[in-house]
């Protein structure tokens, strides 16, 4: 408890410098006088269409559609997916951020199928945040049970259905900072494995691991937001921390009673005032259940944190404990100065406690690299194909937007 106690103080030092920060520091870069290009403009050229006149360019919403074939390196297989992004404002543009819908359907040849909807609204002058997160999946994914040392072949095939409903609205309580509350609701059904092993006995774990039965979890969160970036689609200098304190009880539905905490920090540093993008971007958190009685597929674990981006360089669900902390650095580079193509080279480390003796003892590191394309200068969206390596285990990931 000491130790976890501990990690909670070194995640909330960066908040309390954070918060210190003068609020003109998401606006105080000179704009590049090279004009801006992106990949609308150059299908525009190719295909010699004209640009709408200057007076109507000026809309409201920008979408970005991408549709695509991969492989998807976290699961294994083949993946056909089309990702959808909304950019749009809803206030006046010098005092409201950016908001934004994301729809990414996908499915693989391994009967892997998803219906994942993420939205982050922002009302006139930012007063109101509404954050929305809805999946409908068909996951069989493997699994490696609990703690840091399994090896890469240690793990255990497991078929599930998902549904995820979480809902939260954050009020406005000085500038850039926000308190609410929340609902969440994870419903996993149909829980089987293939073979004669099940889950419950791989695991150790008795909760959320009986074969062939559901873990439906349902309660209410307590949320904290501190947020300087103006757009989270491709976040500019500033900063983000976000604190999540969730209550499942029976009394909503639960079939256990449980409580988690996940406390979540970012700061986006501009290298260089004028010129390409330089920005130097660190990522952390740190997540843990509270009580005993999580489902096991609620536990925390690597690429399952809310934005499901943690991880590159490891297969999804790779280390899962009662509490993970992870680390993230990435540097951002644009390589043409209209922005149309960029780069990224990045590093990150996990590490989650062991059922032992709750402790931190593995700690795992990966890394890589990867280009951006410009897609909808716009609403600043990109295209980001990157490559990850870690002991064993490499892969390829296409995403729209930056990792976070």
């Amino acid at each position: 408890m000491v130790k976890g106690l501990s990690v909670i103080v070194l995640c909330l030092i960066p908040a309390m410098v954070l918060a210190q920060e003068p609020v003109t520091d998401t606006i105080s870069i000179k704009k590049d006088t090279v004009p801006q290009r992106d990949v609308i403009d150059i299908v525009r050229s190719l295909f010699k269409i004209k640009p709408r006149h200057q007076a109507t360019e000026r809309k409201k919403i920008y979408f970005s559609v991408f549709p695509t074939s991969t492989t998807d390196g976290r699961s294994g297989g083949k993946a056909l997916f089309t990702s959808t992004t909304a950019g749009f404002y809803l206030g006046d543009e010098a005092t409201t951020n950016l908001s934004s819908f994301t729809f990414t359907p996908y499915f693989n040849l391994k009967g892997r199928y998803g219906l994942p909807i993420r939205s982050n609204i922002w009302l006139n002058n930012n007063e109101w945040n509404i954050q929305g997160d809805t999946r409908l999946m068909v996951y069989p994914q493997y699994t490696w049970g609990l703690g840091g040392n399994q090896g890469a072949g240690d793990k255990f095939l497991i078929n599930y259905n998902y549904l995820r409903f979480y809902q939260s609205v954050l009020k406005q309580v000085k500038p850039y900072f926000y308190a609410g509350l929340g609902y969440n609701l994870d419903y996993y059904m149909d829980i089987e494995s293939n073979g004669d092993q099940n889950l419950r006995k791989f695991t150790g774990y008795k909760y959320g691991t009986a074969a062939d039965q559901d873990a439906f979890s349902s309660g209410i969160t307590l949320n904290l937001l501190y947020d300087s970036r103006k757009n989270s689609i491709n976040p500019l200098p500033g900063a983000y921390a976000n604190v999540v304190y969730r209550v499942n009880a029976k009394a909503f539905g639960s079939h256990t009673d449980w409580r988690s905490l996940y406390i979540d920090m970012r700061k986006y540093i501009q290298l260089t005032n004028t010129g390409p993008k330089n920005v130097l971007a660190f990522w952390a958190y740190y997540w843990t259940t509270l009580t005993p009685r999580t489902p096991y597929l609620n536990l925390p674990s690597l690429g399952w944190e809310p934005y499901q981006r943690s991880g590159r360089g490891f297969p999804q669900s790779r280390y899962r404990g009662d509490r993970l902390v992870y680390f993230e650095t990435e540097y951002r580079r644009d390589i043409t100065r209209n922005g149309l193509l960029g780069f990224v080279v990045f590093a990150n480390v996990n590490s989650v406690t062991e059922p032992e003796n709750h402790a931190f003892v593995y700690w795992h590191p990966a890394g890589g690299t990867g280009l951006r394309f410009k897609f909808n200068k716009k609403a600043g969206t990109n295209i980001s194909l990157d490559y990850g390596v870690s002991k064993n285990f490499s892969s390829i990931s296409l995403n729209l937007g930056e990792a976070f």
